[in-house]
C-alpha cells in the first residue's frame, strides 16, 4: 500500500473515533449522530447531482456512504481529493 493511502486511512480512523467520542458525550447521542451525518450525505448527493455540470462523480458504495456520513463534508472533500489523486 502506498504511504499516502495508509496515512489517509489512519487520519480517517482517528477522525472517526473523535467524532464518535464527541457524539457519545452529548445528552442525546442519537439526535447528535443524525445531525452529524446529515450534512455529509447531503454533500454526497449534491456532488452526484451536479456531476453532469462538473464532470465529478463519487460512486455510491457502502464505504463512500460511511465516509460521508461519519466524517461529513470534510469526508466528501477527502473522497473527491482521493478520486483525483488515484
Amino acid at each position: 500500500m502506498e504511504k499516502g493511502l495508509t496515512a489517509a486511512i489512519i487520519v480517517a480512523i482517528i477522525l472517526t473515533l473523535i467524532i464518535i467520542h464527541c457524539i457519545m458525550r452529548s445528552k442525546h447521542p442519537v439526535r447528535s449522530a443524525f445531525i452529524s451525518l446529515t450534512p455529509g450525505l447531503i454533500a454526497l448527493v449534491c456532488v452526484n447531482l451536479s456531476s453532469s455540470f462538473t464532470g465529478v462523480f463519487i460512486p455510491v458504495s457502502p464505504m463512500n456512504l460511511s465516509v460521508s456520513a461519519v466524517l461529513g463534508i470534510p469526508g466528501v472533500t477527502a473522497l473527491l481529493l482521493l478520486q483525483r489523486i488515484l
